[in-house]
């Protein structure tokens, strides 16, 4: 599976939170010779291992990447991750591995997947200070007027990041046309897939197992090395409310209860993320997650690529 002059190909493996894709990326790494570049976005950060979900106990050899690249508390955007994801799968495919990009960032897969035109925005003193006169609600009303399409719901929740994504959506729009064009990739796309109450039932478990082995001092921990409770909150659902928890706002029953629902919750958005990469021409092939998956996998990869396995 080498690039036949038709883009470099990979693989990808998506799905829901707790649908298994780590397990089967690394077993498909050591099929084909694979390395893992990871689509989360809050894996690239350093001391944010259980809440993130990196289970690197599961890579044994396999190499991995964006993965514990960055201090907890920097900044990490979707530009960021496409420009890393291109220059990693660029030095795999050198070395003669095949690039495996596996995760659940809706964002993250389509942009690599869609090839989004993304240029770097710097700071714009003078945009800055046009936006500083109006509102919280104006603010939001000039981000929805120049991304109708917005999905990042927390660059709503705090005025410094409403500002940086109103600079960004500006800045892309007037630079874009001078983007230089993205190599083609030639990609099979593998889903995770479990009937919803199964899927539930993962959820719930891998909670428990989270709570129970350390998730909270995690937290506390962070928020010992200099991290705001407020910085904290933009890193996902399992630092927001267990910072509420440390910072008393609720009991531990109450933090398992709403943090249970709330993750739930999470999974059916990215379930949307997903149908609409496909409504958008993304061929996603997806496997039972009952089954054998690494089977089902294979057999998808053979047929796709006609590669003898």
């Amino acid at each position: 599976m080498t690039d036949r002059g038709t883009g470099m190909e990979i693989i990808v493996v998506l799905g829901p939170t707790a649908s298994g894709k780590t397990r089967l990326a690394v077993a498909l790494a050591g099929e084909f010779g694979g390395e893992i570049i990871s689509a989360d976005s809050r894996q690239v950060f350093r001391g944010m291992d259980i809440g993130s979900g990196k289970d690197l106990h599961e890579y044994g050899r396999v190499p991995y990447h964006l993965i514990d690249i960055l201090d907890a508390g920097a900044e990490f955007s979707v530009f960021d991750f496409q420009r890393r994801f291109l220059k990693a799968a660029a030095e795999v495919t050198t070395r003669g591995g095949f690039p495996i990009l596996c995760g659940g960032s809706g964002m993250y897969l389509d942009a690599v997947l869609r090839g989004y035109r993304m240029v770097e925005v710097l700071r714009d003193e003078s945009l800055r200070g046009q936006l500083a006169t109006k509102s919280d609600e104006e603010l939001a009303d000039e981000l929805r007027c120049l991304k109708p399409e917005q999905h990042n719901s927390t660059d709503l929740l705090d005025r410094e990041r409403t500002v940086r994504a109103i600079e960004i959506a500006r800045g892309e729009a007037e630079g874009v046309s001078r983007c230089d064009p993205l190599p083609r990739l030639k990609a099979s796309v593998i889903g995770i897939q479990w009937e919803r109450e199964a899927l539930r039932r993962r959820i719930t478990a891998r909670l428990r197992e989270r709570l129970d082995n350390g998730m909270i001092e995690e937290v506390e921990q962070l928020h010992a090395s200099g991290i705001a409770w407020e910085r904290l909150d933009y890193y996902g659902l399992e630092y927001r409310y267990v910072g509420a928890y440390l910072r008393e706002e609720m009991n531990k029953n109450d933090l398992f209860q709403r943090l249970n629902s709330a993750i739930h919750n999470f999974a059916k958005r990215q379930g949307n993320w997903f149908r609409r990469m496909e409504r958008h021409g993304i061929a996603i092939n997806w496997i039972d997650g009952e089954g054998d998956h690494l089977a089902q996998a294979r057999e998808i990869i053979r047929i796709k690529n006609r590669v003898m396995i």
